[in-house]
């Protein structure tokens, strides 16, 4: 292993293990530990994963996809990313079937599953009370999301997965020095946020008010990873400048 490679590695370690024993935000901390207690009837047997919950997927990846926050029954439990819930469901189905992922379905953080090219994350890593972080949680948060994009060198092209995504992901860039330019959310709407920063790819979240619903069909999260891929394929394997550069 090259010198350069090991130290990365080492560096997303230490990244995740900081993740993973956050205490900085004790309203999370408490519901976080009181689900992984109390549990869901369903999961009675099972030990709940009870923390923040780190990004996953392929170091080296162009596309990085952004939630919002883990579920309390999903990575929770299980302490991967859109792991063990409905939203997940949808989002690996759909990264399989765009080509980026090794299968269509994750089901614990030993399961096998691969994500090629891509990076999942979300801007805050502890499963909050109704799907609701507070101001003060998201910026406590913020610099984990920072990290990440410091070492995620390659992303060419972001999805945001609903708008309070994007706008964590906007905000980090202007805490990083960027100036993206403003961005409309919509479904499936492509974003240039300006020089040498990646494509944005704006979506509605596959929560499960939005997927049963029908305001989100499986056809339209479709085209949100066929338009990344598009994107990717539009000029070759050359990555934007890395997000922490602000000089573009």
């Amino acid at each position: 292993m090259a010198e350069g490679t090991g130290r990365r590695a080492a560096e997303w370690a230490r990244l995740e293990a900081e993740i993973a024993g956050c205490r900085a935000c004790p309203r999370l901390v408490e519901y976080r530990e009181r689900v992984a207690r109390e549990k869901r009837r369903m999961y009675r047997h099972e030990t709940y994963w009870g923390r923040p919950v780190p990004g996953f997927g392929d170091p080296e990846a162009r596309l990085w996809i952004v939630g919002l926050a883990p579920a309390a029954h999903g990575a929770n439990r299980t302490g991967r990313m859109f792991t063990g819930d409905r939203s997940g469901e949808w989002l690996y189905r759909a990264l399989h079937r765009a080509g980026f992922a090794s299968r269509p379905v994750s089901t614990s953080r030993d399961d096998g599953l691969r994500l090629l090219d891509a990076f999942v994350s979300a801007p805050v890593r502890c499963a909050p009370p109704d799907n609701r972080p507070a101001r003060e949680e998201l910026l406590r948060c913020r610099p984990f999301m920072r990290r990440e994009a410091e070492l995620l060198r390659r992303v060419r092209v972001v999805v945001t997965l609903g708008r309070f995504a994007t706008d964590a992901f906007l905000g980090l860039l202007r805490e990083m020095g960027r100036r993206p330019a403003p961005v409309a959310f919509a479904h499936a709407r492509r974003h240039e946020l300006g020089p040498g920063l990646p494509v944005l790819v704006t979506s509605y979240h596959p929560s499960q008010q939005n997927t049963q619903t029908g305001r989100l069909t499986e056809a339209m999260f479709d085209r949100v990873f066929a338009m990344a891929r598009e994107i990717l394929e539009e000029d070759g394997p050359a990555a934007a400048a890395p997000l922490s550069d602000p000089r573009g």
